[in-house]
């Protein structure tokens, strides 16, 4: 089972990577990943776990890792008191005054001394290199103290490891205060990086800020404020202008104009009557309407959404994958060059005269410059923040491993019914009054639209019907008074040896009824082609090999295709016979699928990427990668120009990143570098990188203009 357990203030990305890699060791534990906005570690716990002894196994190793940090889980409630500057930097504080005092005492009055001819009384060297050495602890205090506990629990090497290294070398020398400008700017840009990190974590979040924190439940007239989790099914909840519906229902009383922005991407309102179903997360903006609950919390779409959401970074990018293995091999290599260098300059000296501080010097900077921080943050931030901003727009990603997958779809493959047309079918024509009624009598049984559209339609009284059998792709079959009824395709009725008259009938899909062994007649049901289709799969069909995979009929699939501009179709298919055509199909590269219905899930989840619509059974969102919330197909392509900018912001941090490393890292080994200045390319790097990331959230020229070059984003 998953477990959330937060960890507020957990902001070093190198230990965050850590932090998932050591819990997912534990022997009761599946895997862990890290949720950057929401800063909780999803935990996938085998079972009959103890959770009082994980909670603690886990706590001690953030503790090695990081200081201040508070670890619950997420169901428990614990008081915090969120951290000051001064209480958080407080011996950074104390070690810059130390400084300014010896500054002051060393450097300042022999100055003053000097120009007014004056005594005041001044601090001698070896005093004044006492201080540089206290104000210096000081302000490492806290990186020794967790190198010290990594040291304790065999994490030797790590960020704190490459900057303790690189300023004590400075000190050892006499290079004073470059060591400590080094600290002091580094401890600033620690400040300011998870600053940003934070203000990146927030505008991510603010995206998809659906949470609902009450309902208004309607208990004998009187209106009472309930958490959503306590509302039951069957309950009635009143929505009042401007509030957020909590719970999937239907409208039983009034009407009003639903804004689905947030929820679904359309910014146009939705007017919404008595006897509509209405989505949780949606808010009301017209008058008051009372809504009966027809889902728990749980299991509603605003939960679902928000569950999603959070639970994305458990499957992560190869990218992301990639930069958290680099990171772990990459500080113990730093660390190497570094010695290397150093040696390489005792060996083989020819510019200062056998002297190695310049050699020591340089391989300080080389460490400091080598923090892989930048990476290790930025990467998982681009992603998320495509998740985000796609959720935004109605497009829900499970895991950054699809976002970055989708870049590189070259085969898509559609259903027809729900996806490529309304879904809502209508009775075209029949054959007969007894066709219709025997029809309905035994459809009633089925949950397929086509069943429910048959029963809709009926007037007449239905017949008892028993021993119903329903078969996924053919039909369904009863008994009325011990007589044999067939519902279904023509393949249905003569597996049960019933062969149906060839008739010319219009193009539609058919249901054919059969009755004691004998032929009834047909029902001719039609679907209408979404408006948005036509246009959408034509400028897939420019970039993708596109390809039609349906259930129904040759005439009706036909039909479909050439009004999609002629593309290729696959018709009257059973769920295994889709997935086999899929497989022939298929190239080597990524494939998808996009479908709604309960006979798409085995396709869904075949397919490398599962994209369902937002009305599909339970069971294909479920098993689907991708939703797309609002059932409109035109989002498939701002889903691709999301994957695609996201993918290359990624591309843009790693590469910016390691391109300023290389560049100081050389002018650092040929000693054209100062120490101070090596810590933009590390905190300042890593500045750069989050911001750029957020790139994303605000710039929308991506999700307007059409691009005709679908691999210009990729790297």
């Amino acid at each position: 089972m998953v477990r959330k357990i937060n960890m507020k203030n957990l902001t070093c990305s190198n230990c965050i990577a850590k932090v998932e890699r050591r819990v997912s060791r534990l022997k009761y534990v599946n895997s862990a990943s890290f949720n950057y906005a929401k800063q909780i570690l999803l935990v996938d716990f085998k079972e009959n776990y103890d959770e009082e002894k994980a909670l603690k196994e886990i706590k001690g190793i953030v503790d090695i890792l990081e200081d201040n940090i508070i670890t619950h889980y997420l169901e428990d409630k614990v008081e915090y008191k969120k951290n000051t500057f001064i209480k958080e930097y407080k011996y950074v504080l104390i070690g810059v005054f130390i400084i300014l005092l010896d500054l002051i005492g060393y450097r300042l009055f022999p100055l003053i001394n000097d120009l007014f001819n004056i005594q005041i009384p001044q601090i001698d060297s070896p005093i004044s290199d006492i201080l540089y050495w206290l104000g210096y602890l000081f302000l490492i205090s806290k990186m020794l103290t967790l190198q010290i506990k990594g040291i304790k629990n065999f994490n030797i090497l790590n960020e704190n490891t490459l900057m303790i290294i690189a300023t004590v070398a400075a000190m050892a020398i006499g290079q004073y205060e470059e060591a400590i400008a080094v600290v002091i700017f580094y401890s600033v840009g620690e400040f300011l990086q998870n600053r940003a990190v934070q203000k990146s974590r927030d505008e991510v979040s603010s995206l998809v800020n659906l949470k609902v924190d009450y309902a208004n439940v309607l208990v004998d007239n009187e209106v009472i404020i309930r958490e959503p989790s306590q509302v039951e099914i069957g309950d009635i909840i009143v929505i009042k202008n401007g509030e957020r519906i909590p719970l999937d229902g239907i409208i039983v009383e009034g009407s009003t104009s639903l804004n689905t922005a947030e929820l679904t991407g359309e910014a146009k309102l939705r007017t919404v009557n008595m006897g509509d179903e209405v989505l949780s997360g949606n808010i009301n903006v017209g008058d008051i309407i009372h809504l009966k609950v027809t889902k728990t919390y749980e299991n509603s779409t605003l939960a679902k959404i928000i569950d999603l959401i959070e639970n994305s970074t458990n499957k992560k990018s190869k990218r992301e994958l990639m930069i958290t293995k680099f990171a772990r091999i990459y500080t113990p290599i730093v660390v190497g060059l570094a010695v290397i260098l150093v040696l390489s300059g005792a060996l083989f000296d020819w510019s200062n005269e056998g002297s190695i501080e310049p050699y020591i010097y340089r391989a300080a900077i080389f460490l400091v410059i080598s923090c892989p921080c930048s990476l290790v943050l930025s990467v998982p931030l681009s992603y998320y923040a495509g998740i985000g901003t796609a959720a935004k727009h109605g497009i829900l990603f499970k895991g950054s491993s699809y976002l970055h997958s989708i870049t590189e779809v070259e085969t898509i493959a559609l259903d027809k019914t729900g996806t490529l047309t309304h879904g809502d079918f209508f009775i075209q024509e029949y054959s007969n009054d007894e066709t219709l009624q025997l029809a309905a009598s035994i459809e009633k049984f089925s949950n397929h639209p086509i069943a429910k559209a048959i029963v809709d339609f009926n007037h007449q009284p239905v017949l008892e019907v028993v021993d119903i059998q329903e078969v996924p792709g053919y039909g369904i079959k009863g008994k009325i008074k011990d007589k044999e009824i067939l519902a279904g395709s023509k393949s249905f009725l003569a597996k049960n040896n019933i062969l149906v008259e060839d008739e010319k009938l219009p193009i539609g899909s058919y249901t054919f009824v059969a009755f004691d062994n004998k032929y009834i007649g047909y029902i001719i049901i039609k679907d209408e082609l979404k408006e948005t289709s036509m246009q959408t799969v034509r400028e897939l069909t420019q970039d993708y090999d596109t390809v039609m995979l349906t259930g129904d009929n040759e005439k009706s699939a036909r039909d479909i295709a050439m009004q999609l501009g002629g593309i290729e179709y696959y018709s009257e298919l059973l769920p295994e016979d889709k997935i086999r055509q899929f497989d022939n199909i298929r190239t080597n590269s990524i494939s998808m699928y996009i479908g709604d219905g309960i006979n798409d899930a085995p396709l869904l989840k075949n397919a490398d990427i599962g994209v369902s619509m937002g009305s599909a059974s339970d069971i294909a969102i479920e098993v689907s990668d991708v939703i797309i919330i609002n059932n409109d197909i035109r989002l498939l392509d701002k889903a691709f120009r999301i994957a695609k900018k996201t993918r290359l912001l990624s591309a843009e941090n790693i590469i910016f990143s390691i391109a300023i490393k290389v560049i100081f890292l050389i002018m650092s080994t040929i000693g054209f570098m100062w120490m101070w200045l090596s810590i933009f390319a590390d905190v300042g790097v890593a500045i750069l990188c989050v911001l750029n990331a957020l790139r994303i959230i605000y710039q929308k020229k991506y999700l307007t203009k059409k691009k005709k070059d679908k691999n210009q984003y990729l790297t």
